[in-house]
């Protein structure tokens, strides 16, 4: 029993020392993925098409 008690212990203590991120530090990591996801999806649909038309051509 005293095992779980320690472990519950550290635990609360080991929260006690997470630092977690403001609501603005949030939104701007939000808004770099949506932004980093958008470029790379538009970076794809052109190599894509390119190679569509490439193709398409070949054939």
């Amino acid at each position: 029993m005293e095992k779980l008690i320690s472990y519950f212990n550290m635990s609360k203590a080991e929260l006690g020392k997470v630092i977690f991120p403001t609501k603005e530090q949030m939104r701007n990591a939000f808004i770099t993925v949506v932004i980093v996801v958008t470029v790379i999806s538009l970076f794809l649909a052109l190599v894509d098409l390119i190679m569509s038309f490439s193709i398409s051509k070949l054939v």
